[in-house]
């Protein structure tokens, strides 16, 4: 999982040891088979392009339909050895031209054209191999160290490769998915955009999913025409609901095998968040008021439920580890689950354990370091009366291992940082 939008996508847990246990007694679990099978089209069909190339080789001596039959099947589709009988008889394609001796010869001397990691067909699988690549360069970019500009670049890229994969499944199931009354400059075919590949009543996606994609159409929408300043932290639990939803739907409607999980896994971060960057990042969080108010308006019009729906937004927290003991020092993070009754009091994204801690004069000579001398004894136990701030409830503090002394966490401090900034007449 990632966090706080600073690093997206996250590994998925593989099928390999039950397949292992499974292979010792020659059984295959049904759903890590199901796993392992290629989610082919329905129909055996050949695309526009390879009809012409079929004719030309049953024109050329030597191959007979079975050898032809062996370059048009792949493993995301399956032809019939009817088909390539019947455009020999003419009953299917008697109007298709044949290919050219050329585009023969270049067709035979480039196959197998196929996606080394993937093993689908260049040419005849196109969209989906570019979907797959736009989202792993989205992930990519807004990985980047050094990039300001990251959650717009993601969204913009991520819609791309959203928009190609579901031409790629409508493709597959024959379902046209071109405008019929709209061409494109130089009169070709004008394919849907995104709002209506969700929009039509084929669309194999789920709501939640649906929802989301509708957000981040809607923000592309104020990044194209509007500049930004930095989105990333408000908009970071959409983007990763993004990058999930889509690595779910690649591998249920296309097969398992390309899921990115392998080729994104968790990023590593030189970052940890104390007070001072905390509260630099919260200077620096700002959302332009065009952005903030589509948020807003977008929000308005969901249900709590769609709200609350993990593809929409995708909240998760990391817990660091202090492992007491060699055993539990892999366990890195916990994930709190979504739906949990944890989940649901989560308001931050990063929560501290074994926390610096302050005794009374400690926070005094902080905030007295900070600029505010006239601070001392008398103010600070006014303000902790006042904010009931030794209540365990509040957070601020604890009792502490040493002679049962109370100790102050980070977050009081900030509270008196904040407090000297409101009063600086009283206390500088």
């Amino acid at each position: 999982m990632a966090g706080n939008g600073n690093d997206l996508f996250a590994g998925v847990a593989a099928v390999e040891e039950v397949a292992g246990v499974a292979e010792a007694l020659d059984v295959i679990p049904t759903d890590v088979e199901e796993k392992r099978r290629v989610k082919r089209r329905g129909g055996n069909t050949l695309d526009r392009w390879e009809v012409p190339l079929v004719k030309a080789m049953l024109l050329r001596k030597g191959y007979n339909d079975q050898d032809i039959l062996a370059y048009f099947t792949r493993p995301t589709r399956t032809v019939n050895h009817r088909l390539i009988g019947e455009i020999r008889s003419g009953d299917k394609h008697d109007a298709v031209k044949a290919a050219d001796e050329e585009d023969l010869n270049l067709f035979l001397a480039t196959w197998p054209d196929v996606d080394h990691e993937t093993g689908l067909s260049v040419r005849g699988d196109e969209l989906l191999i570019k979907a797959r690549e736009a989202m792993i360069a989205a992930v990519h970019i807004f990985n980047s160290a050094g990039l300001t500009f990251r959650a717009e670049l993601f969204i913009v890229t991520a819609i791309i490769s959203w928009t190609y994969l579901l031409h790629s499944y409508y493709k597959r199931h024959g379902i046209p998915y071109a405008y019929k009354d709209k061409r494109t400059a130089h009169g070709q075919d004008r394919y849907w955009d995104l709002t209506q590949c969700i929009d039509t009543g084929k669309c194999p996606l789920p709501e939640g999913m649906k929802t989301n994609l509708r957000f981040l159409i809607g923000l592309r929408n104020e990044i194209e025409h509007q500049s930004t300043s930095r989105i990333d932290d408000a908009v970071g639990a959409e983007l990763q609901s993004c990058c999930l939803n889509f690595n779910e739907a690649l591998k249920e409607h296309f097969g398992h095998q390309f899921g990115l999980e392998k080729r994104l896994p968790i990023a590593l971060q030189f970052v940890s968040f104390g007070m001072d960057q905390r509260s630099a990042l919260k200077k620096a969080s700002s959302l332009p008021t065009h952005v903030s108010t589509f948020i807003s308006a977008f929000e308005h019009d969901l249900t709590d439920e769609q709200v609350k729906d993990p593809s929409f937004r995708l909240k998760v927290a990391f817990v660091p580890i202090a492992a007491k003991k060699a055993a539990g020092a892999d366990q890195a993070v916990v994930t709190v689950p979504p739906g949990s009754e944890l989940a649901d009091k989560i308001e931050v994204v990063f929560k501290e354990i074994n926390r610096s801690r302050y005794i009374r004069k400690e926070i005094l000579d902080k905030v007295q370091a900070a600029g505010y001398p006239n601070f001392g004894p008398g103010a600070h136990t006014k303000l902790m009366t006042e904010l009931d701030a030794k209540n365990p409830s509040k957070g601020f503090g604890c009792v502490g291992d040493y002679q049962a002394h109370w100790v102050w966490y980070d977050r009081w401090l900030e509270t008196v940082l904040e407090h000297c900034k409101a009063h600086p007449e009283r206390y500088q």
